[in-house]
């Protein structure tokens, strides 16, 4: 009795492509949205056991918390408009998921941005009512 090896080989070849693919497609996977900003909302708000207050995220994002920059130093008043980052002048896209939906969709993302913000202006990381409170904010804002 002899085996074909044929759709074996064929078999193998086919899982052997489509890893090839699939780590090919990985670096786009990643990018790919895992969330909206409703539920990061709810996050923040179910770590620090409160909900998020809109009016605290506006006053939280305006504030200088004693050092020379605000969020909206970067971001602007308005963070349904463009912003221009204060020391480099580069743009940064408006950050409210009205007129920026995919702003926090990554949770990656979203974290890395404030930690690496709150650092910037409060020279410590957010707490998570402080991002609860700020994400409600945002989330209020129309265009």
């Amino acid at each position: 009795m002899t085996s074909n090896p044929g759709p074996r080989r064929a078999s193998r070849t086919q899982r052997l492509l489509a890893a090839a693919a699939a780590l090919t497609l990985w670096p786009l996977l990643g990018q790919a949205a895992d969330t909206t900003a409703a539920q990061q909302l709810q996050r923040f708000a179910t770590q620090a056991g409160a909900p998020g207050q809109a009016e605290r995220g506006r006053q939280f994002f305006d504030g200088r918390h004693g050092g020379d920059w605000s969020c909206a130093s970067c971001h602007g008043m308005l963070p349904t408009a463009a912003g221009k980052h204060a020391s480099t002048g580069k743009a940064i896209d408006p950050m409210a998921p009205a007129t920026n939906p995919r702003g926090f969709t990554d949770t990656a993302k979203v974290d890395k941005w404030f930690r690496r913000n709150c650092n910037d202006v409060l020279k410590r990381e957010c707490s998570a009512g402080e991002k609860a409170d700020v994400l409600a904010w945002l989330l209020s804002l129309k265009p």
